[in-house]
């Protein structure tokens, strides 16, 4: 009997040792694959050497806080030039203003420059015009100069299921238009006012920015898309290209070397980029059957992902938005 205990302790130990080093290996392909990520993610490029900082525009275009204290950090940052990466139909117009009002205070620091890699239209083109050049792909589309107010009107649906919507306001406007009701003329010429002076700004600002011709002005400003190569003839860019033409400028009238390295800048919000690193860990740590230290690590990960200042914005896929 004493013989079977002592091989039952003996294997106790065994697995245990075993369990240890299996654990101590799932760690450290973890921790191998997370500085591989980390080392894409911000091109092996140092903040704080000199280097030409990349910076996404892509997806929805809204109010972003986290973008702001990132291009604030960017002009506070070794950075020579800044290179906007655009891909974006746009968004709302208070986050578009926000954008491109973040922008020029970041060009009074870096020279700025940006680079429509698909499309920049509507409030994607005005973060364009926060740069001090504009650089599109030959068939990229840029414009979409225009304000739309969209909202859903549903009263004939409900009226098939018998169903009315009843409501007291302080005044006829609250709250108007509304999609239970039919809009009001004096509803509609409400809204028709808010459309009209943000378009009277966006106008303002291509006049402004692009130094157009009444002619031109009129043209590009009615709301219509353009392929870049229609746009360097009505000004909308400065030049037909990619990433390369914008380093080409950047050295012939900043004198910012082509050989400069171009480091990638996200936000701080990594956990949306290394969600599933996060969660691989966790789950391979808690299969070898302690969960409590899964938690543990996980968050001393996430901790250590966010120390490598993986600051660039992160690009959203979302349905279509004018603005």
């Amino acid at each position: 009997m004493s013989i079977d205990a002592d091989q039952i302790v003996e294997r106790r130990r065994l697995r245990r040792k075993v369990t240890f080093w299996r654990t101590l290996g799932v760690l450290a392909a973890v921790a191998a694959i997370a500085v591989g990520v980390a080392s894409v993610a911000g091109d092996g490029v140092s903040a704080a050497s000199p280097h030409v900082a990349r910076v996404t525009i892509g997806g929805l275009i809204r109010n972003d806080r986290a973008r702001v204290e990132l291009l604030e950090e960017i002009g506070r940052s070794r950075a020579r030039a800044v290179i906007l990466s655009i891909d974006s139909p746009g968004g709302t117009v208070t986050g578009s203003e926000q954008l491109f009002d973040a922008l020029r205070r970041l060009s009074e620091k870096k020279p700025v420059v940006a680079v429509v890699e698909g499309i920049a239209a509507s409030g994607a083109y005005i973060a364009a015009l926060g740069a001090d050049h504009i650089v599109a792909r030959r068939n990229a589309l840029v414009g979409s100069v225009g304000v739309i107010y969209q909202y859903p009107n549903v009263t004939e649906l409900l009226k098939t299921v018998g169903v009315t919507m009843e409501d007291i306001k302080s005044s006829p406007l609250k709250a108007s238009p509304n999609p239970y009701t039919p809009t009001s003329p004096e509803a509609r010429a409400a809204v028709d006012s808010l459309v009209k002076d943000s378009y009277a700004w966006f106008r303002g600002l291509v006049s402004e920015r692009r130094k157009l011709s009444d002619d031109k002005l009129a043209t590009v400003t009615d709301g219509r898309v353009f392929t870049g190569h229609q746009g360097l003839g009505l000004q909308l860019v400065d030049e037909l290209g990619d990433e390369r033409t914008a380093r080409a400028w950047l050295a012939r009238e900043k004198g910012v070397p082509e050989n400069v390295r171009v480091r990638s800048w996200r936000t701080r919000e990594v956990g949306d980029e290394f969600g599933w690193l996060l969660g691989a860990m966790r789950g391979a740590v808690a299969a070898l059957g302690f969960p409590q230290a899964a938690m543990f690590l996980t968050e001393t990960a996430r901790g250590a992902l966010e120390r490598t200042q993986l600051d660039g914005l992160l690009a959203l896929w979302h349905p279509r938005a004018d603005g």
